[in-house]
């Protein structure tokens, strides 16, 4: 959640939403952030194929996913678990590890892994 927080601009997280991707090694230590897109107040396009061309990019072996809601509410929309599901499904036909899907509200976050909905 940190990580994730402190690549946001605190001049635009309130008003729009950027989905991050971490990719990680074997030791889950980071290789390097992507930022996949930039959207507006209610959304942003997410492509599953560039979050993978990413993590073969960088020799990733596991990642976590990352966005805000600029609405302050951190709870996840259905367009953001269909996300999740069809991410989850890519990994695991790749082999990689997907380990979490964090939402960023105010002061708060939403972990699919917390809530033991990814099992990466």
């Amino acid at each position: 959640y940190r990580v994730l927080l402190n690549t946001h601009d605190d001049n635009t997280i309130d008003y729009t939403e950027t989905f991050r991707v971490l990719y990680l090694n074997q030791s889950n230590q980071v290789l390097g952030i992507k930022t996949i897109s930039t959207g507006g107040v209610t959304n942003s396009v997410v492509d599953v194929r560039t979050i993978l061309q990413g993590a073969l990019l960088t020799n990733a072996v596991a990642m976590i996913l990352g966005h805000n809601h600029p609405s302050g509410n951190p709870m996840p929309s259905r367009q953001d678990d269909d996300l999740t599901m069809r991410l989850q499904k890519a990994c695991q036909t790749m082999s990689l590890r997907l380990l979490d899907h964090i939402i960023i509200g105010d002061d708060s976050y939403y972990s699919y892994a917390d809530e033991g909905r990814v099992n990466g």
